[in-house]
């Protein structure tokens, strides 16, 4: 396996830190830094090559299988300027390293026990996170501590049902049957329930689709603009101005939203308008919810079937009635509580109820088969086929957290990373 590096820091700071991993980290170090330090010690050591002075860096080794990787690990704390850190890598490729692929550290702590498939998912996921909420819901260790406690369950009821198969004219008691029964369903049960709020984690870690709408003129723009809190879209006194689907990302609440601008509801004979409508519907129709816009007098134009929607006022300084929900994007009138509520929404969409956190298509899919194993199972009179449904469980189960390693699994999870992780 050959040695990598990679910077861990972003650029533009004042110290940048490349990290090595690989059995050639220690001799490679030291061509560079000369005697290393004590393991977990920091020192300074200046970086030679040729004999040429590069840089004055603090490096700390971590002896393998206690570092990250699970490899021999080095990191070279440099001066953050590009230069130094040209010098220095063109340096350690010339001493037998070479550049890391994204991912590679975490795949090579994965290769050697160091995390598992969702501790990897989680820190890509912390590593992307661009809210609060996000950032709360890449931390939390439930999902790799309960995937621990449904392999835990599910091996004793392999081991209760292979009882039952193995002694079947052992006189063992009815209830033992009905425990197993009552386990499986238990568990099916649970899993079952994270199903169910896997659309909300998912949401969250994808952000939310929110879409203002409405005829031309209605301050649809304005409103992007004011809740962006710069100028994204192009406003005028025009109708029609926005032809397109016109968007920017927003923090509510600590919520991801995608909040897009749409072309003007109306009839029009201009074809390329009449696109924009089209596109305007078909964005809200498939938006997690829809910010309807009309000023005072005017009405609202149709929402989507079945679609989450808010009717809102805009041009509160010409509103007559005072009990509708009125904005002033201009003037800032109402846009606190217009926010709030906004927050709300965003929040409920979000909100998981407690349950554990499925927010891949790939975790979504390993536990959507062991469910479906364990109806079969539940479904089965004879304890043999019963048996076998149940390893099918446990297989899909042991994919969750990477038990069973396939090589397409591996390569799609971690050429998501960063450079450096």
């Amino acid at each position: 396996m050959s040695t990598i590096f990679a910077p861990i820091t972003g650029r533009g700071g004042a110290i940048s830190t490349l990290r090595l991993s690989g059995p050639d980290t220690f001799k490679i170090t030291e061509a560079l830094a000369g005697a290393l330090p004590p393991p977990r010690q920091a020192a300074l050591r200046k970086l030679r090559q040729g004999g040429a002075l590069l840089d004055e860096a603090l490096l700390v080794t971590f002896p393998g299988p206690r570092s990250f990787t699970g490899e021999d690990v080095a990191e070279l704390s440099l001066h953050g300027g590009r230069a130094v850190l040209a010098a220095v890598s063109a340096a350690l490729v010339a001493l037998g390293a070479r550049p890391a692929e994204p991912g590679e550290f975490s795949r090579r702590a994965f290769e050697h026990g160091r995390m598992d498939l969702l501790q990897a998912e989680a820190m890509a996921d912390l590593i992307a996170a661009e809210t609060e909420a996000q950032r709360r819901q890449a931390l939390e260790a439930g999902l790799h501590d309960q995937a621990a406690d449904w392999r835990e369950r599910l091996r004793q009821i392999i081991a209760r049902q292979e009882a039952l198969i193995d002694f079947p004219d052992e006189d063992l008691p009815p209830e033992v049957e009905a425990n197993l029964l009552v386990g499986i369903s238990d568990l099916r049960d649970e899993m079952q329930a994270g199903l169910h709020a896997a659309p909300a984690a998912t949401r969250l870690r994808e952000g939310l689709e929110f879409v203002i709408l409405g005829a031309p003129n209605a301050g649809k723009s304005t409103l992007l603009n004011a809740l962006a809190g710069e100028d994204v879209a192009i406003v005028s006194e025009i109708p029609g101005t926005t032809r397109d689907a016109l968007g920017v990302r927003v923090d509510l609440g600590g919520v991801p939203v995608h909040l897009t601008d749409t072309a003007g509801v109306r009839e029009t004979q201009d074809a390329i308008e009449a696109e924009g409508v089209r596109r305007a519907k078909a964005k809200a129709g498939a938006a997690d919810f829809v910010i309807l816009v009309a000023p005072p007098g005017a009405e609202f134009a149709e929402a989507p079937p079945g679609a989450a929607v808010l009717r809102l006022r805009t041009k509160a300084d010409l509103a007559e009635n005072p009990d509708e929900f009125c904005i002033s994007a201009k003037t800032g009138a109402g846009m606190a509580a217009l926010r709030a509520r906004l927050a709300e929404e965003a929040a409920a969409l979000t909100d998981r109820q407690g349950a554990i956190a499925l927010a891949r298509p790939r975790q979504i899919a390993c536990v959507r088969d062991v469910v479906q194993a364990l109806d079969m199972a539940l479904a089965l009179a004879e304890p043999e086929l019963r048996g076998e449904e149940l390893r099918t469980a446990a297989s899909a189960l042991a994919r969750l957290a990477g038990g069973i390693g396939v090589e397409e699994i591996l390569d799609a999870v971690f050429s998501g990373f960063c450079i450096g992780k």
